[in-house]
């Protein structure tokens, strides 16, 4: 029985990573933080209602979290529309 270990490595050898994120992959994260926000703001509002019955005001602030989170999807998609209209799309 041949061992294929040798050909393992080399076909999942991978280009060596130095820990630190890329321009690009920098630049997806700002374009992205409003979102990202939103959500945590959204997650801070569910997790206070974790461990009590949620009152009105907490309703209230879960609704207006949501808002704000379909609201930076929405900016979010209309952007990279935008961005792929600009720069001709598929055709």
């Amino acid at each position: 029985m041949k061992s294929i270990a040798a050909l393992q490595a080399a076909v999942t050898a991978a280009a060596p990573f130095d820990g630190e994120p890329s321009d690009a992959e920098l630049d997806a994260i700002e374009t992205e933080m409003p979102l990202i926000l939103a959500d945590v703001a959204l997650l801070d509002a569910q997790i206070m209602t974790i461990d009590r019955t949620p009152t009105e005001l907490d309703h209230q602030r879960i609704r207006r979290a949501r808002r704000r989170v379909l609201a930076a999807r929405r900016e979010l998609a209309n952007r990279s529309a935008s961005v792929v209209s600009l720069s001709g799309g598929a055709a």
